[in-house]
């Protein structure tokens, strides 16, 4: 395996496991009635989330 295919096989973990804890941050906000807070074009924006 070179360089160039290590790079891209952690690069594809690295955003496998992003999106995993993002699912599991949503799974907690929906089990706690919680809103969850992100920035959007520099304004800070309250969500929600649904079921």
């Amino acid at each position: 395996m070179g360089t160039k295919e290590q790079i891209e096989d952690i690069r594809e973990k690295v955003l496998k496991g992003l999106s995993k804890t993002y699912e599991k941050l949503l799974e907690m906000k929906r089990k706690n009635n919680s809103v969850l807070v992100i920035s959007k074009n520099g304004q800070i924006i309250k969500i929600k989330p649904e079921k």
